[in-house]
């Protein structure tokens, strides 16, 4: 790609995260920093489908009545849910540079993004999710007895100028690792 998209609706720096700063700051693969802190983590296909784009995933995709390949997991250790992660991609690009996510499955796809050095990846950026972000209504639909905001990180990685985005919810199990 060759100019960056600008993310303006999530920020540059975690503002008051407290002890999830590590976390929303570390720009290694999440799924290899659950296992280092709390053992092996298995990945909860939830959905992966064709859906509109969200307004804030619209600096991106363009206008939310477009649609997008999305696919969402729940990152777990011993059956309790980490991390609820929503990844966003052109559904062009999936007879392209992101042919294998379609067949990823059960398995993370972090470890894929990771293990190919011609994958760029931006800035992180990160927000705390209020009670009406469809990122933290996903989750709650799930787990309902969440706190009224969450907070998330975001990761633009691009291959072949194809970009994909890849939004990582915190849910309070985390905090305890």
């Amino acid at each position: 790609m060759k100019n960056i998209p600008r993310d303006r609706l999530w920020c540059a720096a975690p503002v008051n995260a407290g002890a999830l700063r590590p976390w929303l700051t570390d720009r290694g693969s999440l799924t290899a920093r659950l296992e280092r802190h709390a053992g092996a983590i298995t990945v909860r296909l939830l959905f992966q489908g064709l859906r509109r784009a969200h307004r804030d995933e619209a600096f991106l995709f363009g206008p939310q009545s477009r649609r997008v390949l999305v696919r969402e997991v729940l990152l777990m250790h011993e059956g309790r849910p980490l991390v609820f992660a929503h990844t966003v991609l052109d559904a062009a690009a999936l007879r392209g540079a992101w042919r294998r996510v379609t067949g990823l499955g059960n398995r993370p796809l972090g470890a894929a993004l990771f293990a190919d050095p011609r994958i760029a990846r931006y800035p992180l950026r990160q927000k705390k999710l209020g009670r009406h972000h469809p990122l933290r209504r996903r989750a709650a639909a799930l787990l309902p007895a969440l706190p009224a905001s969450l907070w998330a990180r975001r990761s633009l990685f691009a291959l072949d100028r194809s970009p994909i985005l890849v939004s990582e919810v915190f849910l309070p199990a985390v905090s305890a690792l």
